[in-house]
């Protein structure tokens, strides 16, 4: 590429600084570099900065960098180029239908999330084990015992959960289930929105052994190959989980009163 074909930097110089801990470090993220979009100091056709100087600039991981320009992609704010970066897209092909991360500020948004979940992804999961081919079957049993491990060592395991979510809708073959993932974001794994209930260790351990069990049946469901059992046990686990969050809202209103 020719350094006048190379795509335009950005010669504004963007600068973000330090962003404090708030509830969603990638709601945050997406809404700064929105806003630059949006004002025009990021303009059609402009490079985001590296991962690497959106780490430092904004004092955050790999991981809500990415998931940060995942979510910016599915606004159709950004396109990105395999190898090369993210791009501001042009306004004309942006998408208007989305789910705004800043929205999701309460359990009854995270119960209307996951009834949405619940009918998108039991079907992904029953395509899945009629599709599944072998680097798909590795991927989502690598993503399972990523979760089980990091389960064990105490952690929240939120990254390791959206991995296996990725992995059995890239296992489904239709490239429009891994971009509805995008559709959704981070909320797709929203432990992060109702963390202040599952502050008991006790409490979050339970929780999460079970959210492992059920990982274990729907990707055993898949890697038999049994569509019905596939999506029995996917619409079983989001079921669980949407039972469960309900729960954490029954105790968080009789709290408040």
């Amino acid at each position: 590429m020719t350094r006048e074909a190379e795509p335009k930097l950005l010669s504004q110089g963007i600068r973000l600084t330090p962003l404090a801990p708030p509830a969603n470090l990638t709601a945050e993220l997406v809404r700064r570099l929105a806003a630059e979009i949006r004002a025009g100091r990021l303009n059609p056709g402009d490079r985001l900065p590296t991962e690497q100087a959106l780490m430092r600039q904004a004092g955050v991981s790999r991981t809500v960098v990415r998931e940060a320009v995942s979510a910016l992609r599915a606004e159709g704010l950004v396109m990105t180029r395999q190898g090369v970066g993210a791009f501001v897209a042009d306004p004309s092909t942006r998408r208007q239908v989305r789910i705004d991360p800043g929205e999701m500020r309460s359990l009854t948004d995270v119960l209307q999330v996951i009834e949405l979940r619940i009918a998108i992804e039991s079907e992904a999961a029953g395509l899945a084990a009629e599709r599944r081919d072998d680097t798909a079957l590795a991927r989502m049993e690598n993503a399972a015992a990523a979760f089980a491990r990091a389960v064990d060592a105490g952690e929240n395991a939120v990254t390791q959960d959206l991995e296996f979510h990725r992995s059995i809708f890239a296992a489904t073959g239709n490239c429009f289930f891994p971009r509805f993932l995008e559709f959704l974001g981070p909320m797709l794994i929203p432990r992060q929105t109702v963390q202040p209930y599952l502050e008991d260790g006790a409490v979050r351990i339970a929780y999460l052994l079970k959210v492992r069990d059920e990982h274990s049946r729907v990707a055993a469901a898949i890697a038999s190959g049994q569509p019905a059992a596939a999506r029995s046990a996917m619409r079983c686990h989001l079921t669980a989980s949407r039972d469960r969050y309900a729960g954490l809202a029954d105790l968080a209103d009789s709290d408040s009163q």
